[in-house]
């Protein structure tokens, strides 16, 4: 006999089993919490529209569009939205790929000369008119030959297809894994508006993409990423779950903007990036060097009272180290080209004897690596720290380099510490709570950790050395101390380095933006490598564990990181000038040089403004310099030996006394004090 169709089927929500039609579809399931918000569900972990049919046995959730997951789902639909405008515009365009991306979206075209802010208004205003129509998302299975039936005029598409979406992460969304789809994209009289060649999923309709979305910016792209590929122009835009979570955004960019450290750097005279040196290399002033060394100072410092022994290394060595440490085979692409020296010539300027290849160093652990193998080591001598200010040069697409954020040279607080397989987790933990430490110091208080393993898919499991067991207990180790820290921890697979896996500390900024900034990763490689040795209590030789760590992450990074945390507004222990004084009149130059003086002689960092510039002009420069100390002194002050403090906030005490306004300064500094409010004068009423 034939088999039955089953006329009703298990599946699981909330940890509950229900019984369901066979065929029921996540919108006739969810029809009440569709009302609600829920746009898309997830079945079995995988995000699916809610037109598709819902399998036997299957897990479900609900995704509504304020989740993640209905944000990235929104998006994803505003993007086919963008794509549908701009070929109504350009009918002949050639689609590349258009993900979701955080907080937006894009896509990207081939055939368009340029995008004006006119042509952008254009789409946009078009998007409006699709999204009011309400067309509906329509998935359907394809086979590679229907695809290319129905993209031949399509070349992008056509290579996505025969390639499933090889040379570039985010054609994903294009592909994906398994079988092609297709989304047409519905009007209400069941005809066909647009279709693109996408994975999914999708919103039921554009109606639900609402009025929380806008366009963005324009630029320049390469297909697949491939600079010797075809130039297209790519377009963003951003989505929310309304139109006041998207005026929020906008705030918040703004925001963003005004606390741009390139801004502020030029602003307030601390950095500044010339041309005839490069892209991505810096050159501190006076004030931004300032700024650094008293960064690098307390970062030494706390060093030293941990316990790391200080160590010092070239910037340029022999190839052959970094194939010893395998940088080479898996990082030659982010290492500068290499140079030659040492090569011999004749009279005549022939070589007569090869160049050595030489490097500059993209990361400091191959010459650690040789000072520990110096020497004999004993197991008394672990864990062994090693610590340096080191200059490093890695070789940043210029299209990628970002202010102080994204260098090709940079200072890394680099440690390398050498300990026993059963010393490691400890060790781990302790560095974990010393970073931390280090970053509170600067005013940064909320992190969490992030922990990145090896990606265990096959295709991409070559990428990392190692046999599984060392992966498995260095994991292990680093997951039992981000549990101990008591700190979120968010997993992070295939996020680790070639030779081993990390933990980052991850923290949020005043404006609520997540940055990495210390690391410490565990590796078992480059000790095996480099033939590391100690001697045991019983006289074996064991290799050591190798733990990486930065507690800043780069010095110029976090010089970026904390100019727009502070907004320029350092804490005046930070601050390239602590303290400004301006006389009333030319009368009282004489008192503020001697009240000056004492400052400096209290180890204050001090300015006087002698300029020609009226006296309310001098109180607007301190102000837009940010100096956290303004003292002022006119005839008053002069006889009576004080000064009015004028604060950052704009608030004055006046009458002072000298002595107690150059005692409150410096305990401000010695206490490290990060917050604004304890900058205020308490000592005199």
């Amino acid at each position: 006999m034939p088999s039955q169709i089953p006329q009703t089927i298990d599946v699981t929500i909330d940890g509950a089993t229900r019984v369901i039609g066979a065929g029921t579809t996540g919108t006739e399931f969810f029809s009440e919490e569709v009302r609600r918000g829920v746009v898309a569900m997830r079945v079995d972990g995988e995000p699916w529209d809610l037109g598709r049919e819902i399998p036997a046995g299957a897990a479900v959730e609900p995704i509504t569009l304020d989740s993640e997951d209905g944000l990235a789902i929104l998006r994803h639909s505003a993007t086919h939205v963008m794509a549908q405008a701009v070929q109504e515009i350009f009918p002949d365009v050639n689609l590349g790929i258009g993900p979701f991306i955080t907080d937006g979206f894009y896509y990207d075209f081939g055939g368009i000369d340029a995008v004006t802010p006119e042509l952008l208004k254009e789409i946009e205003k078009r998007m409006k008119r699709i999204v009011k129509e309400g067309q509906r998302f329509v998935r359907r299975d394809i086979s590679e030959d229907q695809g290319r039936a129905e993209l031949a005029d399509q070349p992008y598409k056509l290579e996505l297809i025969t390639t499933k979406g090889a040379g570039a992460e985010s054609a994903s969304v294009e592909v994906g894994a398994g079988g092609l789809t297709m989304y047409d994209n519905v009007r209400r009289d069941g005809t066909v508006a647009w279709t693109d060649l996408c994975r999914g999923p999708h919103l039921p309709t554009t109606k639900l993409i609402g009025n929380g979305f806008a366009l963005t910016k324009s630029s320049s792209a390469y297909w697949k990423g491939d600079q010797s590929g075809d130039s297209l122009q790519r377009i963003y835009g951003t989505a929310w779950a309304s139109k006041e979570d998207l005026t929020a955004y906008q705030e918040r960019i703004k925001e963003a903007e005004r606390r741009d450290h390139r801004k502020l750097g030029a602003e307030l005279d601390l950095f500044s990036f010339p041309e005839e040196i490069g892209p991505g290399l810096v050159v501190f002033h006076p004030k931004g060097a300032m700024l650094r060394h008293e960064i690098e100072s307390h970062v030494i410092e706390r060093h030293r009272q941990y316990g790391f022994d200080f160590v010092r290394t070239p910037e340029i060595s022999k190839s052959g180290l970094f194939h010893t440490s395998g940088h080479l085979p898996y990082y030659a692409g982010t290492m500068f080209p290499p140079m030659l020296a040492d090569e011999e010539r004749d009279e005549a300027g022939t070589i007569t004897k090869a160049g050595q290849e030489y490097y500059l160093k993209a990361m400091n652990c191959p010459m650690h690596n040789l000072i520990f193998r110096s020497r004999g080591r004993s197991y008394r001598e672990l864990p062994l720290r090693f610590f340096e200010m080191g200059h490093d040069y890695r070789y940043e697409k210029s299209g990628v380099v970002h202010g102080l954020t994204r260098m090709r040279g940079f200072t890394q607080d680099d440690s390398h510490t050498y300990c026993t397989a059963e010393q490691a987790a400890e060790e781990i933990k302790a560095q974990i709570a010393f970073f931390i430490s280090i970053l509170e110091d600067f005013g940064l208080t909320d992190f969490h950790l992030e922990l990145s393993t090896r990606d265990e898919d096959g295709a991409k499991k070559d990428k990392f050395i190692g046999s599984d067991e060392d992966w498995a207990t260095a994991t292990e180790a680093l997951a039992a101390a981000c549990e101990a820290s008591g700190l979120e921890v968010v997993p992070d697979p295939g996020g680790a380095a070639f030779y081993g896996p990390k933990v980052s500390v991850q923290v949020k900024d005043a404006i609520g933006r997540t940055w990495q900034m210390s690391t410490v990763q565990y590796d078992f490689n480059q000790p095996e490598r480099f033939d590391l040795e100690y001697t045991a209590a019983d006289g074996a030789h064991q290799r050591p564990i190798m733990l990486h760590s930065a507690k800043l992450g780069s010095v110029e990074r976090f010089i970026g990181v904390l100019t727009e945390h502070y907004a320029g507004a350092f804490p005046a222990w930070l601050s390239p000038v602590q303290a400004r004084l301006i006389p009333v009149a030319e009368a009282f130059d004489e008192y503020v040089d001697g009240v000056a003086a004492t400052l400096r002689a209290a180890g204050v960092r001090v300015e006087v403004d002698h300029s020609n510039d009226r006296f309310g002009k001098k109180i607007r420069n301190a102000a837009k310099d940010k100096i956290p100390f303004t003292l002022i002194a006119g005839g008053e002050d002069a006889e009576a030996g004080a000064v009015s403090f004028r604060f950052r906030g704009g608030d004055q005490v006046n009458g002072v006394p000298v002595d107690e306004a150059v005692a409150h300064i410096r305990r401000v500094i010695a206490e490290r004090l990060n917050d604004p409010a304890d900058e205020r004068l308490i000592v005199h009423e």
